[in-house]
């Protein structure tokens, strides 16, 4: 047996304690791979973790504030210490803080980036080296549509998630020759905690830029992630899967 090949796959997943991040992180777990679930809550990531426990899968949590590069770097040099390797990296963590430009806050813009930016080249930075040297890597970020369309209203948001479609592009051409992919998923409307909390004329109105007629299900952005991350996507690099329903074609 060749230790390397036999080797459990380890994989992290930001944003990991509920919605699309937990559904990726259960994925993962599905396809045999040990998955670290990072959350700046140490509750939801423990209970993400212990659910996949429970259902057979190997799960570990980690709670992190992926806003802060430092708690980023101190989190990796913690993992790589105990894992030696992290081949799989799927960062997920994002948050809001809607408002029109003018009545946005600088707080509102930086903490929108931070998160949702600036933590993907944190993690990046810290764990793609590895993977270089292993020559074997998949990193996939959790983008979004409006990252490709703009939305009023989330200059922020927008703004970030257009910045780690620009990123998923520069770094799979630094990285391919290493055999590490970087791809992009852009969600439309999913059911989740924050769609479920959106007024129902915004729902509507929603829908009706959706030729599918209706929101996604977190499965549908697991199922993609879990294909990326795996051999078979082995040929995909710097690629933006949208998975909108019609929403963007």
């Amino acid at each position: 047996m060749n230790e390397e090949t036999d080797r459990i796959k380890v994989a992290v997943v930001t944003g990991a304690g509920r919605g699309i991040g937990r559904g990726i992180a259960e994925a993962l777990a599905r396809d045999g791979m040990r998955v670290i679930c990072v959350s700046k809550s140490e509750a939801s990531c423990g209970a993400a973790a212990e659910s996949i426990r429970e259902s057979g899968g190997l799960a570990d949590a980690l709670a992190v504030d992926v806003s802060s590069g430092e708690q980023i770097r101190q989190a990796s040099e913690k993992l790589l210490e105990e894992h030696g390797h992290v081949e799989v990296l799927v960062n997920n963590a994002g948050i809001t803080r809607d408002n029109l430009l003018f009545r946005m806050e600088e707080d509102d813009w930086n903490s929108v980036v931070n998160t949702n930016l600036s933590s993907c080249f944190h993690w990046i930075k810290a764990l793609g080296r590895p993977m270089t040297r292993k020559r074997w890597g998949r990193i996939v970020n959790v983008a979004s549509v409006v990252g490709l369309t703009g939305n009023a209203g989330q200059a922020n948001y927008s703004a970030a998630k257009a910045g780690m479609v620009g990123l998923t592009k520069s770094l799979a051409r630094e990285f391919a020759a290493r055999s590490v992919t970087v791809n992009a998923i852009a969600p439309g409307f999913i059911d989740t905690d924050m769609t479920s909390e959106l007024d129902e004329r915004v729902k509507e109105g929603a829908l009706a830029t959706i030729p599918l007629k209706r929101f996604g299900k977190v499965s549908d952005i697991a199922e993609m992630a879990a294909f990326l991350c795996s051999d078979k996507a082995s040929y995909i690099t710097g690629q933006v899967f949208t998975v909108d329903g019609g929403m963007v074609m």
